[in-house]
């Protein structure tokens, strides 16, 4: 995804997967240790059609559900689908890994993109071990 660049982050690779649970599964791991990506990102198999196993596959191999960046792709995606209620892409954590499934509605990949980027350099700061500021302006 192009728009990642904008969050300081290098595109490694694009991996075109077919909808099988294993080899999803298989190329998530791989990409999370082998490859010790600080961020995985998925598009589509997250509706409701049988083949549509990516959230399937990405908690099997997630250590942690991050919920909140679900919930906010799905509340962006409201605006551009009447659909947006049937993705069910969610994301989370592999290590110092973060993985987030994007719906497959290309009018939805922009506006989930923007509702979480701001939020994502700050978590693969914590995630690389970190401890950025929690104080973001906010007085005590």
């Amino acid at each position: 995804m192009g728009a990642a660049a904008a969050i300081g982050a290098e595109p490694i690779e694009r991996d075109l997967v077919p909808d099988d649970r294993g080899r999803i599964e298989e190329r998530l791991r791989h990409w999370a240790d082998d490859a010790a990506c600080e961020l995985l990102l998925t598009t589509g198999g997250t509706g409701f059609a049988p083949s549509d196993v990516t959230p399937e596959a990405t908690r099997a191999v997630i250590d942690r559900e991050a919920p909140g960046i679900a919930e906010a792709m799905r509340a962006a995606s409201r605006e551009q689908t009447a659909n947006w209620l049937l993705s069910r892409g969610v994301a989370g954590i592999r290590g110092r890994t973060l993985i987030v499934n994007f719906p497959g509605s290309p009018r939805s990949i922009g506006p989930s993109w923007d509702a979480i980027a701001a939020a994502l350099p700050h978590a693969l700061e914590l995630l690389a071990g970190g401890h950025p500021s929690h104080d973001h302006g906010q007085s005590a």
